[in-house]
C-alpha cells in the first residue's frame, strides 16, 4: 500500500495520511478537492484559498483551524507545492 508520509511524523506509522483517504476529503467550505502541500503538513483548498493543518496524521478540516493562503502569489504556490 502506498502511503504519503506527513512531515515530522515518520517515526510513528499511525501518523501517515493514506492516499485513499486524501482522495475522499473535500474542503468543508466549497466541497472541492484538497491538495497535499509540498511539505505534507497541510491540505490546501485553492478555491477557498485556505490551508488546513494535518496533526498527527489527522486533517483538521475546521474553518477555525484553517489559515488563509494566496495561490496567486508565485512564492506561496512554490512553498505549498501548488501547480
Amino acid at each position: 500500500m502506498n502511503e504519503t508520509p506527513v512531515a515530522g511524523t515518520t517515526a510513528n506509522p499511525r501518523h501517515i495520511l493514506d492516499p485513499k483517504t486524501l482522495e475522499m476529503l473535500v474542503c468543508p467550505l466549497t466541497k472541492t478537492r484538497l491538495a497535499l502541500s509540498a511539505d505534507g503538513r497541510e491540505l490546501i483548498s485553492v478555491v477557498a484559498r485556505l490551508a488546513f493543518p494535518i496533526r498527527d496524521g489527522v486533517p483538521m478540516l475546521s474553518l477555525d483551524e484553517s489559515r488563509p493562503v494566496d495561490p496567486d502569489n508565485p512564492a506561496e504556490r512554490a512553498r505549498l507545492g501548488i501547480r
